[in-house]
């Protein structure tokens, strides 16, 4: 590792749509904000072929171009953007105190506030025909792409909450809806399995997974098998959603940080302040319930304020910290 240590006033953990918003708001409050982009510079959004739903964008835009924009905006205000992947960390308990960062195992980068916006990772089925159509009717978000096939037949894999939540929201939209449970019964909660129930356009599949997606380009079909007799069956769908869970990139801040027990960090409520003072999360790292690109991005707003607040204090008042 280097001998000299850079020392940092604000640093940003992840470049999606959390971390570009908050880039923009602690540059523009003079808080000079390194961004460091991990693996997936533009987080999921890079993976995305059409945003219909984020504001300011009338006709749509796609997700990587939407991410470049985001970028570039952060940095007309003087945000550094690095690519460079955060590997460990070392988190001060005091107020006041510095945090470091190690950085590509290579070496340590001191920050007065970081704040984490690491996102988090859609649980996929990993056979090779739904990896190769992802953006081409494969999605692990209903809510952020079920407009797309509306009137059309769709299927949805999943028996969690957010699986027969998003089997509710696509029934509402689409002509039929096929939903794969892999057992014989269903996780979600009796409230959601009643509401998924009574949804006449919607087919509960127990027992079943699946096999194939079929198509070239796009989607146009889906292979299901039976778990239980091994039987096949081809069905005619335009899209298919996984909604089989997500796991939030916290790995590094286990141990350190205050989280539930799937790995979303806690923040205090009404604000984006973790337990360790001057480290702050927004977007999908904390927020298991909306995973939306513009609430992401209202997450980051709030992670800028409140460092550019702590910092603040801090600053006008160094005698009194303890």
């Amino acid at each position: 590792m280097s001998d000299k240590t850079e020392r940092l006033k604000t640093m940003i953990i992840g470049s999606g749509p959390a971390g570009y918003t908050a880039a923009i708001y602690a540059a523009r409050a003079d808080l000079k904000p390194v961004v460091y982009t991990g693996l997936e510079p533009g987080g999921q959004l890079t993976t995305t072929t059409e945003v219909d739903n984020f504001p300011g964008y009338p006709n749509g835009i796609d997700g990587p171009s939407m991410m470049v924009e985001l970028q570039q905006q952060a940095e007309r205000f003087g945000t550094d953007v690095r690519i460079g992947r955060a590997t460990a960390v070392e988190l001060s308990d005091e107020v006041g105190g510095i945090h470091k960062v190690t950085i590509d195992e290579d070496r340590v980068v001191e920050a007065e506030t970081i704040i984490i916006s690491t996102g988090a990772t859609a649980k996929y089925l990993n056979i090779p025909s739904e990896q190769r159509l992802r953006g081409g009717g494969v999605s692990a978000c209903a809510v952020c792409d079920g407009f797309f096939y509306k009137g059309q037949d769709v299927a949805i894999v999943g028996a969690g909450d957010t699986a027969a939540e998003e089997a509710s929201y696509l029934a509402n939209i689409c002509n039929k809806v096929t939903m794969l449970v892999r057992k014989d019964y269903m996780r979600a909660s009796k409230a959601m399995q009643h509401r998924v129930d009574s949804l006449k356009n919607l087919e509960i599949r127990y027992n079943s997974e699946v096999d194939e997606v079929l198509g070239d380009q796009v989607v146009e079909g889906l292979r299901i098998v039976n778990n239980q007799t091994g039987e096949k069956e081809e069905i005619a769908i335009t899209g298919l959603f996984i909604a089989i869970g997500h796991k939030p990139n916290t790995d590094i801040f286990k141990g350190q940080l205050d989280m539930d027990e799937t790995g979303y960090i806690i923040t205090d409520a009404k604000s984006t302040k973790t337990n360790r003072p001057g480290v702050f999360a927004s977007g999908d790292a904390q927020d298991k319930i909306y995973r939306q690109a513009v609430t992401a991005a209202g997450t980051g707003c709030m992670a800028a304020l409140d460092a550019e607040r702590y910092l603040a204090t801090i600053e006008a008042a160094p005698e009194e910290v303890v």
